[in-house]
C-alpha cells in the first residue's frame, strides 16, 4: 500500500533505455529528451481592457513559478484595431527543475482534471517532433482557485523535444506517462 511513484528523472531514465533499444541509437547523447517547455496566453480582450492582461500574468505566475514575459504585437491589423507593439499575451519558458516539476503537475493533477478527457492527441506533433497542446480552462491547475477567477482563459503549451521524427517523440512522451490516445492506423 505504500508505494513510491518514480519521480520524471527516473521515468525518464527507463524511457531512454526503451528508446535506445527501440530505435537502435549507440551513444546514449542521441536519445531524445524534453529540452524545454513553453506556455503561452494570447489576450485579445486585452486591447480593450489593459487589466486583462494582468489577471492572465497573475495566473501564469502562480501556475509556474516564474515570472511570464508579456508579449506584444508585431504588426498592425486594423479590423482588430491592433497596432503593433500593444501587449496581447504573456509566455513562459521552462527548462530544468521548473519545467520537470511543472510536467509532474501536468501529467498527474491538471490533466485529470479536464473536463471529458479522453486522452492527449497523438497527432499533435510537428515534423520535428515538438508537442503542442491547448487547454480551454486555466482553471485545471490546482493553484488556480475556481472562486476568486474573473475570466476563464485557454493556456498553449509547447513541449519541446530533441527527437528528429515525430514517432520519437511520440514513443518518448509515452515512455513518460503522458496520457496519449492510442494511435489510430
Amino acid at each position: 500500500m505504500n508505494q513510491r511513484i518514480a519521480t520524471f528523472t527516473e521515468r525518464y531514465q527507463a524511457a531512454a533505455r526503451k528508446l535506445k533499444e527501440q530505435f537502435g541509437y549507440t551513444n546514449q547523447h542521441a536519445v531524445p529528451k524534453i529540452t524545454k517547455v513553453v506556455l503561452n496566453v494570447g489576450v485579445g480582450r486585452a486591447v480593450r481592457d489593459a487589466k486583462e492582461l494582468e489577471t492572465v500574468v497573475k495566473s501564469l505566475e502562480r501556475i509556474t513559478g516564474q515570472k511570464p514575459v508579456r508579449t506584444s504585437a508585431r504588426k498592425s491589423i486594423a479590423s482588430f484595431k491592433i497596432r503593433a507593439g500593444m501587449p496581447i499575451g504573456a509566455m513562459v519558458t521552462l527548462r530544468g527543475r521548473p519545467m520537470r516539476h511543472f510536467l509532474e503537475k501536468l501529467i498527474h493533477a491538471a490533466l485529470p482534471r479536464v473536463r471529458d478527457f479522453q486522452g492527449l492527441s497523438p497527432t499533435s506533433f510537428d515534423r520535428h517532433g515538438i508537442y503542442t497542446l491547448g487547454l480551454k480552462e486555466h482553471l485545471v491547475f490546482p493553484e488556480i482557485a475556481s472562486d476568486s477567477v474573473d475570466q476563464i482563459h485557454g493556456v498553449g503549451i509547447t513541449i519541446v523535444t530533441t527527437a528528429k521524427t515525430p514517432a520519437e517523440g511520440l514513443t518518448l512522451l509515452r515512455a513518460l506517462g503522458f496520457p496519449l490516445q492510442a494511435s489510430r492506423r
